[in-house]
């Protein structure tokens, strides 16, 4: 035994230093070293660490060859039957994004997300299955694909769902559903999260989102306890063309964002006119510290081949405004025109 976990442990130290990203695999072995030296770790300490390991193995083997597709993210109701009026929603919706190039992921199960998995079709599914007794199956439309996941654990399933995803749909659902719609905000108000749309998408006349949305206005916006514009980082709507528009406007000029230091990187599809830069600092002087500025390409910070040919807006933004940001980009597509590219290109 000993022989053998000296030769995979060779074996591992010779394909690391060969890893483009040796620095971090390095990190890692130290991590794990740090571990095997606190002699008051218990069995279950190691089960927890080996089980999320395994969880972030296969989630990231499963994404890793449609990275460069767009997706969407659709929660819902476990529960709900494929005769109700919200599971024929949701199939349709999910087979309107896929037309319009979105891969849709869903928690695998019945309900809301069979019918995710049923409309958008196999080949543009993906289904993260949390393992629980005598609860959850994955259904038939993705079960024995290789985009349908196994997972141990809720924290690591949450993380691909946001990691993977380039907007957010939830259909009624119950404590899973809102435990995911305020996971999702949380991580984009908190910044651990890039923004995306968020539509909340319920029958015509319904009024689930409706008493939600009113529920979190008068218990949280009224009192204090989140800034109110941050509650204009979801939409309600009760038409599919709705929520297909809502998600497709988000990236009509706006592609992609991130962080570099302070300053915060906006590519987008089209360069804007000098008129419409102005426009952006002078309506937004209280979001950002200093005026917008454009570039035609990548900056030298960045580490971006695939996007690297799409002009640049650098902000340096009031991070603690999500809320704004998200009024901001809403402004910027209302701006410029909108090229002929491929929307769904990540």
């Amino acid at each position: 035994m000993l022989s053998t976990n000296r030769a995979i442990l060779q074996q591992l130290m010779e394909k690391a230093a060969e890893h483009p990203e040796s620095d971090l695999v390095d990190k890692v072995f130290e991590n794990l070293l740090c571990m095997l030296q606190n002699p008051g770790l218990e069995r279950l300490d190691w089960k927890i660490l080996n089980n999320a390991l395994l969880d972030l193995c296969n989630g990231f083997n499963a994404f890793a060859p449609y990275r460069q597709k767009r997706k969407i993210s659709i929660f819902g109701s476990a529960r709900l039957t494929s005769d109700s009026k919200i599971y024929h929603m949701a199939r349709e919706f999910a087979a309107l994004m896929a037309q319009k190039g979105f891969m849709t992921i869903t928690g695998g199960g019945g309900g809301v997300m069979q019918a995710g998995n049923e409309g958008a079709g196999r080949e543009m599914s993906f289904g993260l299955n949390i393992v629980l007794p005598d609860f959850q199956d994955i259904n038939n439309f993705i079960q024995d694909d290789p985009k349908a996941i196994d997972f141990k654990y809720f924290f690591t399933r949450k993380l691909f769902f946001m990691r993977e995803t380039d907007a957010l749909a939830l259909f009624p659902g119950g404590f899973g559903t809102w435990d995911e719609a305020f996971e999702c905000m949380t991580l984009i108000q908190t910044g651990k999260a890039l923004i995306m749309p968020i539509v909340l998408v319920e029958e015509p006349s319904g009024d689930y989102w409706q008493e939600w949305d009113r529920m979190l206005h008068k218990l949280l916006g009224s009192r204090g306890l989140v800034d109110e514009v941050d509650l204009s980082l979801y939409r309600r709507v009760e038409t599919l063309d709705q929520a297909c528009e809502e998600v497709m406007q988000f990236y009509r000029i706006y592609h992609s964002s991130r962080y570099l230091g302070e300053k915060f990187l906006v590519r987008i599809n089209t360069l804007l006119s000098p008129e419409s830069l102005e426009t952006l600092s002078t309506e937004f002087v209280d979001f950002l510290a200093e005026p917008v500025y454009q570039t035609q390409q990548a900056i030298p910070q960045e580490e971006d081949a695939l996007t690297g040919h799409l002009p640049r807006l650098i902000l340096l933004p009031r991070r603690n405004r999500p809320g704004r940001l998200r009024i901001f980009i809403d402004r910027l597509n209302q701006l410029g025109d909108s090229v002929n590219l491929d929307p769904t290109y990540r």
